[in-house]
């Protein structure tokens, strides 16, 4: 495709109310969009990048800059472009893999659309509907985590995940499983909030037959995550230590981690996601697809990905209303206890022009 023209935009998504995790509040979704023009068709991306480096130390205004003033000139510059050519195309800056995806996503549903192919049949999807799990955060009291948990299950979701921190974990745990049972399917995310020597404290999650603990020590130490796993009976999956199908292949070899989560805007786009999604399979590894609170458009690519085979537990792939009151685009509405996989061209949603008037901050456009 010859690319004429792209356009990043920065949008301000107020969440229907705070989100807490180990690592901070958001009371909002600062987002970074990416609009790519083609002669034949428009494709849309979604930058995951926070407001702040607290998560990753991508964020927001950091990804803005790199893909005006080195991503961005790269792709345009180079005349005709595919998808699969634009990693290697932007491999000379190293890094910022959160805004290296936007664009990609962006190459990608601009090339799907013009072919008339939906996203999820592009990745190689193989379901049209995925069960959907819900992340719910850190709370002020255990009643009030009761009370969430017991709107959301009536919502109809089908696997409850636990935001975990020192302090914040046992109790959590053993209230919810007292009070649902043990049929709830239900998890914990610790976002590298403890250490390798708090091992006999994790193992006291043990009893309560979590299906993971997600990401408990610090996204580097990988080999600490092998000795946990050995330690304790909860499986442990890991999210921020894998950034690549590499990454992947190795903390598989290491033992550290019986399951992945897949996040497709931080490992560096969709096409890497599938390559870690076909390393996990390879290497009998199980898969779920993560959020990072996506506007309808990223929710759109998320629930494509999540309809490929290897994708066995259900993932952060909420409807719209878990977050946004107004979503970006026509809002994922919950059915069945899940989503269904958009089936029109592309991503098969784009913004609603009202919506996106509203919550747009600012927008830069750059031409070939």
């Amino acid at each position: 495709m010859r690319i004429e023209r792209v356009a990043l935009y920065r949008v301000a998504m107020p969440l229907v109310s705070p989100f807490r995790t180990s690592l901070g509040t958001e009371y909002e979704r600062s987002a970074l969009l990416v609009r790519l023009t083609t002669p034949e068709a428009e494709g849309w991306g979604e930058c995951v990048a926070g407001a702040d480096a607290s998560y990753s130390s991508e964020y927001v205004e950091g990804a803005e800059d790199v893909l005006r003033r080195h991503l961005v000139p790269a792709l345009l510059a180079a005349g005709t472009v595919t998808a699969p050519a634009v990693a290697p195309l932007l491999a000379g800056v190293k890094g910022h893999r959160m805004a290296k995806a936007a664009l990609e996503m962006a190459v990608l549903d601009a090339e799907l659309r013009t072919h008339g192919m939906s996203f999820a049949a592009g990745l190689g999807a193989v379901a049209d509907h995925v069960p959907s799990g819900v992340s719910v955060g850190i709370m002020d009291s255990v009643p009030e985590l009761l009370d969430a948990v017991a709107g959301y299950l009536d919502q109809g979701y089908v696997r409850i995940k636990l935001k975990i921190e020192p302090g914040w974990d046992v109790e959590p745990v053993r209230a919810v499983r007292e009070r649902f049972g043990d049929d709830v399917l239900l998890q914990v995310d610790a976002n590298t909030a403890y250490a390798l020597r708090d091992a006999r404290h994790l193992a006291r999650l043990d009893p309560f037959d979590l299906l993971l603990i997600e990401q408990p020590l610090d996204e580097e130490d990988v080999r600490g995550h092998a000795e946990l796993a050995r330690r304790i009976r909860t499986p442990v999956c890991l999210d921020e230590s894998v950034v690549s199908a590499r990454s992947a292949a190795d903390a598989i070899a290491l033992g550290a981690c019986q399951i992945v989560n897949i996040k497709p805007g931080r490992v560096g786009g969709y096409l890497e996601a599938r390559r870690i999604h076909d390393v996990c399979a390879a290497n009998g590894v199980p898969v779920w697809c993560g959020g990072m609170l996506e506007t309808g458009l990223g929710r759109a690519a998320n629930v494509a990905l999540a309809a490929l085979p290897n994708f066995t537990l259900p993932g952060d792939v909420s409807a719209s209303d878990r977050f946004y009151t107004t979503d970006l685009t026509e809002p994922f509405v919950l059915r069945d206890g899940g989503l269904d996989v958009p089936a029109g061209p592309g991503l098969g949603v784009a913004p609603l022009p009202d919506v996106l008037a509203e919550v747009t901050r600012s927008v830069a456009e750059l031409r070939g």
